[in-house]
């Protein structure tokens, strides 16, 4: 396939050998002429004829000059240096039939005019609208309609460019015209009919093959982001590809880039290995540079395809195109992201020259593949094998540690809760001179406000502020978080101020977090203060900020703020959640006032939002406040009923707390056999609970059965366990029982010897 598109080329080239040989003899030579001074005569004083006024001129002088000169009526045209005087020119020549040949060089001479006057593209309009105005009577030369292509398709005249291009002659036809039309129709968006075109040029034996050039103006286009018209389709677009090669038109290596990057970005990259492919194939190493791999071998990463990857570095290898350490920089970057670190150091170690025979390649590995792989060590929680790199950065020269190459180890030791670590790394970074970043000092604060040590990011973030480095709107997020998630409200606030001041715009990260810390501390009025702000800042608040700011309000009892914050949810079109529906239900019920709690919950389920069992828990729980165990024993069953939410064990241990505190205890006994029937496990504070019940009804031997089943379910009694039945079994004489229970062992009737078994 290479041998053939190179004799097409050859073929291309010889067919143009012809025309340029014509038109070089037409032009300037320097070899003298006999008849060159009597030439120039001629023209001259052709010229000087011209100069007269149009209807002074004689026909009888002119008409032999005209024919004796016709082969210089072209530069007879260019020195009238008048498009005015070229059209009289013409005109005078349109009325005299037999003058075809003559006028269609004046009227190259007047373009060619046009193409020098400052307005260049206003007068070769006027002189296509002259043209056809006139009937279209004047035929083109190949320089004419090259011109006039030009212009059109740069004034996106589609119509009138093809209208001219099908009026030519075949043999006026050219590689050049096709091009500019090409061009013109391209920057219209017309597709098809640049389609069209190229396949005429594609044609067998075609006069006008397409060219460098061509490959130039549809590579370019196919590599740049369609700006009006229809798409190409993905069959179309490497079918050109393929075509244009296999004449010997390749992609130049940051055409075919382009076209690579471009295909992967809109997640094509199947497009882009078949594009890549066919240069592969048809032009072989020599048409493919390790850039254009590398775009495909970024978009393959991007999805993770990395069977693909590994196919295209053997297939490089194989055609011999010497990859770069970008393309090894690219493959260990992906390796590390699908965390697969240890092929990324067998890549790397290749690089290093570990590898054995053809496994070893020729490139010095770069600061950039370094940082990579320290970075994908350490996100992977190998931090001592990225320091072990560090050191070796330090004895190359070209790969000198950067402050990214000691921001990835810092961050890594932080997430690893190695504070220690990163703060000696930064020591070091400093006696290495190396300028720590702002990412340095947000990368520090950061970790040691995640593990507890926020005064110490403090006095770290004041260090650096005396040298001179400035926090950014991630320092202070993060240490406003810090503080609001110890409840230090008030300095949170001081940080907020002190951000504002300094010019940082916060983000909304650092307003959800004032608002949130705000609202648990019960400040609700300083929470009111920063959602204005907020709101100025251009910021809108989403569902988990609402219900923040309306389990604050419902705290503070202000249920008339409750409500604002639910008809601005209303209109900014928020919708309201699970989590908002159980805080108003929960409120409701709290303050008693079950009909609306009642009427919220329906409007929740309309919303086609499932009541949780928060839900129901916060509706019995209410009810058990109110005292109203009926109630909330009615909704326990309606929840077992009607719902598929099972309930867990907080709602059993409201309601068997209730029912004792109601002397319900029979009721609460059988609420506990419910919940093994159901797997729910009880635990210390359900048993706890029923014992209370139990023991103010006096029903020891139940007392004796629970404390056995709480020694099954492996429950371990708590200080209220041992004083609630530590005073009852001294008072009735069975504190040795009391003593087996502690001890593990059962304790009612219905076990054999339980003393015995608590003496052995």
């Amino acid at each position: 396939m290479l041998v053939q598109s190179k004799l097409l080329h050859l073929r291309r080239i010889h067919r143009l050998l012809p025309s340029t040989f014509l038109s070089l003899r037409r032009c300037h030579s320097d070899s003298p002429s006999p008849s060159r001074k009597d030439q120039e005569l001629t023209v001259t004083q052709l010229v000087e004829h011209l100069q007269n006024p149009a209807n002074h001129w004689d026909y009888d002088k002119l008409r032999p000059f005209i024919f004796e000169a016709s082969d210089h009526l072209l530069l007879v045209t260019l020195r009238l240096n008048s498009i005015p005087k070229a059209l009289d020119f013409i005109n005078y020549l349109r009325s005299r039939t037999e003058h075809h040949q003559a006028l269609s060089c004046v009227f190259e001479g007047a373009l060619e005019l046009a193409t020098q006057h400052p307005n260049s593209q206003k007068e070769l309009l006027m002189l296509h609208s002259y043209r056809k105005s006139n009937g279209d009577n004047i035929a083109l030369t190949s320089r004419s309609a090259f011109l006039l292509l030009k212009c059109l398709g740069e004034a996106q005249m589609v119509d009138d460019s093809l209208l001219l291009f099908k009026e030519l002659d075949p043999c006026s036809k050219s590689s050049g015209i096709c091009n500019e039309l090409l061009k013109g129709l391209f920057k219209s968006g017309c597709i098809d009919d640049a389609l069209q075109v190229i396949d005429e040029m594609l044609e067998r034996d075609s006069d006008f093959p397409p060219d460098d050039f061509t490959g130039e103006v549809v590579f370019g286009v196919l590599g740049k982001q369609e700006r009006h018209g229809r798409s190409f389709a993905d069959n179309e677009i490497v079918g050109l590809v393929t075509k244009l090669c296999e004449h010997g038109v390749f992609p130049d290596a940051f055409k075919l880039t382009q076209m690579i990057t471009k295909m992967c970005r809109h997640r094509k990259n199947g497009v882009a290995w078949d594009l890549l492919h066919v240069v592969m194939r048809l032009g072989g190493a020599v048409a493919v540079k390790a850039a254009s791999c590398n775009a495909l071998l970024t978009g393959l990463g991007r999805e993770r395809d990395l069977q693909r990857m590994n196919k295209l570095m053997a297939e490089m290898e194989e055609m011999g195109i010497k990859p770069s350490v970008v393309t090894f920089g690219i493959l260990v970057n992906h390796l590390c992201k699908a965390r697969r670190i240890d092929e990324a150091l067998e890549v790397f170690d290749k690089l290093s020259g570990k590898g054995e025979g053809n496994d070893r390649f020729d490139v010095e590995p770069d600061v950039v593949l370094f940082n990579t792989l320290i970075d994908g060590l350490c996100k992977v929680g190998r931090e001592e094998h990225g320091l072990s790199l560090l050191e070796k950065m330090k004895t190359t020269k070209q790969s000198r540690p950067n402050a990214i190459t000691y921001n990835c180890l810092i961050d890594g030791f932080c997430k690893a809760g190695n504070i220690g670590k990163a703060r000696r790394l930064y020591s070091q970074m400093i006696e290495e001179g190396v300028q720590p970043s702002v990412v340095t000092l947000n990368t520090l604060v950061n970790g040691l406000c995640k593990h507890g040590k926020v005064h110490d990011a403090v006095v770290f973030f004041n260090e650096m502020k005396g040298k001179g480095l400035q926090g950014n709107a991630g320092t202070y997020t993060a240490l406003i978080s810090a503080f609001c998630g110890v409840n230090n409200i008030d300095k949170a606030m001081q940080y907020f101020d002190e951000m504002l001041s300094s010019g940082c715009s916060p983000d909304a990260i650092v307003y959800y977090s004032l608002i949130n810390g705000l609202s648990i501390a019960g400040r609700m009025d300083d929470a009111s203060v920063v959602v204005s702000r907020l709101k100025r800042a251009g910021y809108g608040l989403d569902v988990r900020c609402y219900n923040v700011l309306i389990s604050g309000f419902c705290k503070k009892k202000k249920l008339e703020r409750v409500y604002e914050m639910l008809n601005e949810m209303e209109e900014t079109g928020v919708k309201p959640d699970v989590v908002t529906y159980n805080t108003l239900i929960s409120y409701l019920g709290k303050i008693g006032d079950f009909a609306t709690a009642s009427k919220v919950m329906k409007r929740m389920i309309k919303e086609g939002l499932e009541p949780s069992v928060v839900t129901y828990g916060a509706i019995i729980h209410a009810y058990c406040l109110k005292e109203n165990v009926d109630e909330a024993v009615k909704t326990f069953e309606e929840m077992c009923s009607k719902s598929k939410i099972p309930p867990n064990t907080v709602i059993y241990n409201i309601l068997i707390d209730a029912l004792c505190k109601n002397r319900n205890v029979e009721r609460a006994v059988s609420l506990m056999d419910d919940m093994k029937i159901k797997g729910v496990r009880p635990n210390t504070t359900t048993y706890n609970a029923i014992f209370k019940g139990v023991r103010d009804k006096k029903m020891l031997q139940k007392a004796f059965e629970l404390m056995d089943r709480m020694i099954e379910d492996a429950c371990s009694p708590d200080y209220i366990t041992m004083e609630i039945l530590t005073e009852w079994f001294d008072a009735v004489g069975e504190i040795e029982k009391l003593k087996c229970f502690v001890e593990g062992y059962p304790v009612s009737s219905s076990a054999s010897s339980p003393t015995s078994n608590c003496m052995l």
